[in-house]
């Protein structure tokens, strides 16, 4: 139940800390709270529940359209395809033409942007 009767607002409780451990000793960790905003962990929070959040509305909507699969193997063909060499708009082709194969490797993936380039 959400004690402050607006619908519109979700509460979960996130303990989360910012006073030791990585936050204060790992550069990286420092940096991102700077590029983020941070200055307590109540904020740091926040963003992270937001994150999260995202994140399942994302998966929801690759569930309720392509399917988390066939959306990942689409994402990695495009990988494939620039490790292959490809450029530009060869990227999507060469991914299309991999995922129409059914089959996402670089040997194919270089075979297929040589064809593209051969035209």
């Amino acid at each position: 139940m959400n004690p402050s009767n607006n619908p519109w607002q979700v509460l979960m409780p996130m303990p989360v800390g910012l006073i030791g451990g990585a936050t204060r000793a790992h550069p990286t960790a420092r940096r991102c709270l700077e590029i983020l905003g941070v200055n307590s962990a109540d904020r740091l929070a926040r963003i992270i529940v937001a994150v999260g959040l995202a994140q399942n509305f994302a998966a929801l909507k690759a569930l309720a359209t392509t399917g988390i699969q066939k959306g990942h193997m689409a994402l990695h063909a495009k990988n494939i395809a620039l490790m292959a060499g490809a450029e530009g708009a060869e990227v999507g082709l060469v991914a299309e033409a991999l995922v129409k194969q059914g089959s996402v490797r670089v040997d194919l993936a270089q075979a297929e942007l040589a064809k593209l380039r051969s035209k």
